[in-house]
């Protein structure tokens, strides 16, 4: 559990920092290098934005249902994001991937306590 928990951790605090596939997101999304910072603003502004709500959800709802959800939330915006075709799509796939890191993140600090 220990090591789930971990790894669930380092998924979601590397990927608000490390994006590795800028270039290739500029080349085929027609992005400039000044609108590159939106793909990593919009998993910030939302991941931070959410975390004391997913704080509280974890208390209100369960701790284990919460992280459930954020796994679930983490993983199906990484593969919509992994899929997309246009500029609008994946800040709004980064977006919603910050909002599965703001449920996991607290939720795994309690459980790991």
């Amino acid at each position: 559990m220990l090591a789930l928990l971990s790894f669930a951790m380092l998924i979601v605090s590397l990927d608000q920092y490390i994006v590795v596939a800028l270039p290739d997101i500029a080349r085929d999304l027609g992005y400039s290098a000044q609108t590159l910072q939106c793909v990593i603003s919009a998993y910030a502004v939302a991941s931070a934005g959410f975390l004391l709500f997913g704080g509280r959800a974890a208390d209100l709802i369960g701790r284990r249902r919460v992280l459930a959800t954020g796994l679930v939330l983490f993983a199906g915006a990484a593969l919509a994001g992994g899929l997309v075709t246009g500029p609008g799509v994946l800040l709004a796939a980064r977006a919603f991937q910050g909002l599965g890191g703001a449920l996991v993140f607290p939720t795994t600090l309690a459980l790991i306590n």
